[in-house]
């Protein structure tokens, strides 16, 4: 009665108001002076011919068109990032692959039409000035990302090499530069424009694209790692302050004159840092424990922010100094910073930045190289870079007592340049001081070197493999624990103490969780892993048991997991059921990934809230299944468990290798069940017990069975042999 009351009230205040709105009108009419006609669009004689000619117009509005490089600019980049992840390179490759492929190198080359109204001359400003928008709100985050206390704990050796590997290529690019002043420099642009800048191009590294590897390859809590990291955090500073310099010089023309402009700078940098810092310091600690910040703090945080740029700017040493500042003087406090970064991160790094990927790429021209000895200077430029960075740094760290594979490790990664590289390109574009042709030399320099790292450190460990552990390190059973949610890893655990319990000793327990974004800051990512393990080392203090632990941020799980696999040697894996988006199956999703590409036992827990494995039903469907018996045997020694068997065709008693495994359980001739699988699938007989094991090819047989046990058992342990 209501919906029907509601209806009418609906009707009935559309039709009164309606007629009103109407009579308002021609009302209205009356008041009209002259004649007024409806404009007429040219060479349209129909309506439909009205409405075509209005479509094309609109379709070349300003507006649409950037809209439609936008979309455009987001697919392709996405798509890009999404090949080169998966053969193991940064995402950052694909993007600037991405801008290539979309500038005049490759679309414009073979569909010149469609570039052209895609990235018309005259839409070009317009998405320059989002780019730097990007580009601003980018360095904001990195500045954020920037954590300057592990600068002062680990000065020593990092800031030796750092600043040697920005010595060093920085010569060799001055060298560079004299060599190609007359031929490549752009007319009316001094020598000491052009090799400072070639100078600072070779000098730079990318810390964001640094920082992620290391993170990727689980280096973060090792030596290396640590110490890589605080070489690109100083690197970043010093080459940031270099750069400011450089362009304060360039813009005023002779060093002299940019004094005044350095001078300036320096103050602005003191007052950001001793003014404007600690009152923000403030504010986060007022903050620093409130899970999010009101709409004032985050306005005042983007105040400091576009103040920060805007003054650079006008200084002359350029807004993204600015931009990176303000991050660096954000409060330390990380909640307060994680939640500013998320709100800018995403905008920033997935809408913005790509723009600016794709506006360098339209800047770059390949095709300019169409002679043999320009491709012979690019290379020339490539092996120039590799030298003073790569060589540069593993000189020094050689120097200051690393290992000769730590030494190569740290060239290696700190020769990755990836978008900083782009950023002081641009930037050198946009002044004058490279022509087209360096520009574009100077981007696949970028690429290359960016390339080279994960192949490079790749050559490094096959050349100096970590020594194995011998002896009794070789006996252990080792156990790898993936988990997702705390609370599934703690069940997964317990489940593994329970395999191994009376022989802690002789076990190796490794818990796994991995994030499935590469793209988190290494702050947060430090954060997230504490948060994750949480649970599950507390779990195994309440089971007295030691643990080794793996964090890792990934875009594919799969092959993260496949690859540790390989790598630690494991004897069994241990992970939780998981579901596809197209399928019901509890072994679907990523876990069919593991379950096909991991060579060792993979045993896969549909948990039924798990507590304890002693009273163990076990499925054995024909003769493949013996590998169970195994487990079997090691709950019942580890955990004094009851088995008994599922054992339709009676392999318990006819196969002689059966009847061995199921002697070493010690079993009573009632628990060898050999009755009908009717019978003993019932829900009684299921009650009975607090775990059923079955192999991955039962499990996939028979749908009702596996059903059946799901609906009616307690928890299911479902195991895949291994494969070669």
């Amino acid at each position: 009665m209501a919906k029907q009351k509601n209806l009418i009230f609906y009707i009935a205040i559309i039709v009164v108001f309606g007629a009103l709105m109407y009579l308002i009108t021609k009302q209205g009419e009356k008041l009209e002076v002259g004649e007024f006609a409806a404009p007429v669009l040219p060479h349209a004689s129909s309506p439909f011919d009205q409405f075509t000619v209005a479509f094309s117009k609109n379709l070349a509005h300003p507006l649409s068109i950037l809209l439609l490089q936008i979309v455009s600019i987001i697919i392709v980049s996405r798509l890009f990032a999404y090949i080169f992840n998966k053969i193991g390179q940064p995402t950052v490759i694909g993007e600037i692959v991405a801008g290539i492929v979309l500038g005049p190198s490759l679309l414009g080359l073979f569909f010149p039409e469609l570039s052209g109204f895609l990235f018309a001359k005259e839409s070009l400003p317009n998405l320059q000035f989002l780019s730097q928008v990007g580009l601003i709100l980018f360095m904001y985050v990195i500045g954020m990302e920037l954590d300057l206390k592990v600068l002062r704990n680990q000065a020593h050796d990092a800031v030796v090499i750092s600043h040697a590997s920005i010595v060093i290529p920085y010569f060799l690019g001055m060298g560079l530069a004299y060599y190609m002043y007359q031929e490549f420099a752009p007319a009316n642009i001094s020598f000491l424009s052009f090799a400072l800048f070639m100078g600072i191009a070779m000098s730079i590294t990318a810390f964001p694209v640094l920082a992620r590897i290391i993170q990727e390859r689980d280096l973060t809590k090792t030596k290396l790692g640590s110490i890589a990291i605080t070489c690109a955090a100083a690197d970043d500073v010093t080459a940031w302050c270099i750069l400011a310099a450089v362009i304060a010089i360039v813009k005023a023309g002779t060093f002299v004159s940019a004094l005044f402009t350095i001078g300036a700078a320096l103050l602005y940098v003191l007052v950001m840092l001793f003014v404007i810092q600690p009152f923000l310091k403030k504010v986060g600690n007022i903050y620093s424990n409130r899970e999010t910040i009101s709409k004032m703090i985050v306005a005042l945080s983007f105040l400091v922010l576009l103040i920060s740029a805007y003054v650079a700017e006008i200084i002359g040493i350029h807004a993204l100094f600015g931009a990176f500042l303000a991050g660096v003087i954000m409060p330390a406090n990380m909640n307060f910073r994680r939640v500013l970064m998320g709100k800018v991160e995403d905008v920033s790094l997935v809408l913005l930045l790509p723009l600016f990927f794709v506006f360098t790429g339209l800047r770059t021209q390949i095709g300019l190289l169409n002679q043999a000895h320009l491709w012979g200077m690019c290379g020339f430029v490539v092996l120039t870079a590799v030298a003073g960075k790569f060589g540069g740094s593993a000189f020094a760290a050689r120097f200051v007592g690393q290992s000769w594979k730590d030494s190569l490790s740290i060239g290696a990664l700190m020769n990755t340049r990836g978008l900083m590289e782009l950023i002081v390109l641009n930037i050198g574009y946009d002044l004058g001081i490279l022509s087209p042709e360096v520009f574009s030399m100077m981007v696949l320099m970028a690429l290359v070197t960016t390339f080279m790292t994960a192949p490079a450190l790749d050559l490094i460990n096959y050349f100096f493999p970590d020594k194995e552990q011998g002896g009794a390190a070789s006996r252990l059973y080792k156990i790898l624990i993936l988990f997702g949610p705390s609370a599934k890893g703690r069940k997964l655990l317990r489940l593994a103490d329970q395999l191994t319990h009376k022989n802690n000793a002789e076990a190796s327990i490794t818990t796994m969780h991995l994030t499935p974004s590469a793209d988190i800051n290494p702050n947060e990512a430090g954060s997230y892993e504490e948060e994750s393990f949480k649970l599950v080392k507390q779990e195994a203090d309440n089971l007295k048991i030691r643990i080794k632990t793996i964090y890792r941020a990934t875009n594919d799980i799969g092959k993260e997991v496949t690859r540790e696999t390989k790598k630690g040697k494991y004897d069994l894996l241990l992970v939780g059921s998981s579901r596809s988006v197209f399928s019901d199956d509890v072994v679907g999703g990523k876990v069919k990934t593991f379950l096909e590409e991991t060579r060792g036992h993979v045993g896969v827990l549909v948990d039924k809230d798990f507590e304890v494995a002693d009273r163990i039903l076990v499925f054995l469907n024909n003769s493949a299944d013996l590998f169970l018996l195994s487990f079997a045997e090691r709950f019942v020694q580890n955990n004094n468990a009851k088995i008994t068997l599922i054992d339709p065709s009676q392999l318990a008693k006819n196969d002689p290798a059966f009847k061995t495994a199921v002697d070493k359980l010690g079993m009573e001739e009632s628990s060898a069940a050999t009755l009908p699988e009717t019978e003993l699938l019932q829900p009684d007989t299921l009650a009975g017990f607090n775990l059923v094991m079955i192999s991955y090819t039962a499990w996939g047989d028979s749908d009702e069975e596996h059903q059946l046990l799901l609906a009616q058992s307690a928890s299911v342990l479902i195991v895949k042999a291994p494969h070669s």
